[in-house]
Parts: C-alpha cells; sequence; structure tokens
C-alpha cells in the first residue's frame, strides 16, 4: 500500500476534483443567470415594464460579465499552467 501512496497524490487529486466541481457549477449558474435575464428583459419589456426590464437587463449584463470572467481565468490557468 505505501507503493499506491507515492503513486497517487490523493490530496492533490481531491482538490482537483473540488476545484472542478466549483468551477463547473458557477460557471454554469453564470450562463443560467444571464439567459434568464435575458428572457426576463425580453419579456419585461414587451409587457412594457420599464422598471423590470432595466432590473433585468442589469442581471444580465452581470451575469454575463461574471461567465467570460470565468472564461477568461480557465483560459489564463490553462495558458500559463
Amino acid at each position: 500500500m505505501p507503493a499506491l501512496a507515492t503513486i497517487v497524490d490523493w490530496t492533490a487529486l481531491w482538490q482537483t476534483a473540488i476545484a472542478s466541481l466549483v468551477a463547473g457549477l458557477g460557471v454554469t449558474l453564470a450562463a443560467s443567470v444571464a439567459i434568464y435575464g435575458f428572457a426576463s428583459f425580453a419579456e419585461a419589456r414587451r409587457d412594457e415594464r420599464g422598471g423590470a426590464a432595466a432590473a433585468a437587463a442589469a442581471l444580465a449584463v452581470v451575469a454575463s460579465l461574471a461567465f467570460a470572467a470565468s472564461i477568461a481565468v480557465g483560459l489564463i490557468v490553462m495558458i500559463q499552467g
């Protein structure tokens, strides 16, 4: 069993699995909220509810920026290794 422990760094493997789970959920959540914001904006604008449309647009923009930032951070991490 000691040979297996030196081959596999279980701590690093566990940290990588948790980081990928958190990142995957975060990116998915940001994209979903952005889509929801854009859909809510379109519906509110169609119903001529200006305040709700502005709030939905703000939500969509913030979520889109968070999504873009998470993609950029992922690319930077992969490129710089």
